[in-house]
């Protein structure tokens, strides 16, 4: 064993018995072996608790927790709770890491002589239905100050939201808990990991395998709780202009990718038409200034352009693309 600072890995569990023994497989075949592996079993109505269970049995580092389903915040937070290690990381049920997930996270620790308390890697985009990967990394690796994570992230310029892909401090949730009943919880917990930070670890290699499945919170069908991302965004967006006044920009970008993302989702639905109305007006009012900012990517553009002529239009435009989308993937 080349060190003895113990390492949690976090993994909240909720009926997905389809993917559990995956994900199991990878985080049991880490080259760096000194690791505490903490299933949150969340009221799974499947066979996932008994998978988890069937899995302890084989590995002594390996702690189960049934509890009453109360969602992937509670989960995660009970993870921190119950958990030893003098680093934390979380891995998610249905996705799955690569052999040295763990080490190579350290590594990017050691290398800066543990002077930064959080080490970020990039994901491995896997679509379910076809196997398809894409790298959203770049294979480099450098420092980065908190600061400069977080407009990183407003920007999705290689740096992501997601509560995985990361291995940090115990120290560092302390102060930061996941928000229990709400939906885009690593938005609402992220950039606090961030701005923590003095410098940050980053290797920008997809050492993280995550898994876009037709079914999933993200990409499933409309629900009034998705709502929630707007909640969590505006609440980052204030933080982040209140603490980096000079990011208020790049915060704003965020709101409007949540809002064109959300406002995605909703164009079938009979539901929160208020909502969608309300979402259209915050569009339109930040228009100008958003298309001013050059780091606006090019997407945001093409949907303000798009929606300047009408949301008939928009919605033709994207429900058209995709389908167009789906079916690349598909080949």
């Amino acid at each position: 064993m080349r060190d003895d600072k113990l390492i949690s890995i976090i993994v909240p569990i909720y009926n997905v018995e389809k993917y559990l023994q995956r994900c199991l497989d990878s985080i049991r075949a880490q080259t760096y072996e000194n690791i505490e592996i903490i299933l949150i079993d969340d009221g799974a109505t499947d066979m996932s608790g008994k998978i988890a269970d069937q899995n302890a049995e084989q590995d002594k580092r390996i702690n189960v927790i049934h509890q009453s389903n109360a969602g992937l915040s509670a989960a995660r937070n009970r993870g921190i709770d119950q958990s030893r290690g003098e680093y934390l990381t979380f891995i998610d049920s249905d996705d799955y890491i690569a052999a040295d997930y763990v080490e190579y996270l350290y590594d990017l620790l050691k290398n800066t002589h543990f002077q930064s308390p959080l080490a970020i890697c990039s994901l491995m985009n896997v679509y379910s239905e076809t196997g398809k990967q894409t790298n959203c990394g770049n294979n480099t690796e450098t420092i980065l100050s908190g600061h400069d994570c977080i407009e990183k992230m407003c920007y999705h310029d290689l740096v992501d939201t997601c509560a995985y892909a990361k291995l940090g401090k115990r120290e560092l949730y302390r102060q930061v808990k996941f928000p229990v009943g709400k939906l885009f919880e690593d938005i609402g917990t992220t950039y606090l990991l961030f701005a923590q930070c003095e410098t940050v670890a980053c290797g920008f290699k997809p050492k993280y395998y995550y898994v876009i499945r037709n079914d999933s919170i993200v990409t499933g069908n409309f629900k009034l709780s998705k709502l929630d991302l707007l909640e969590m965004t505006d609440q980052m967006a204030e933080y982040v202009g209140e603490k980096y006044p000079d990011l208020k920009e790049a915060a704003l970008r965020r709101q409007v990718y949540a809002r064109f993302s959300t406002l995605n989702q909703m164009l079938d639905t009979s539901q929160a038409r208020v909502q969608r109305k309300q979402i259209i007006k915050f569009l339109r009012k930040y228009r100008r200034k958003v298309l001013d900012n050059p780091r606006t990517p090019r997407r945001d553009r093409m949907a303000f352009y798009l929606l300047a002529s009408g949301f008939p239009v928009y919605k033709t435009f994207w429900k058209t693309y995709n389908f167009l989308k789906k079916k690349s993937y598909l080949k």
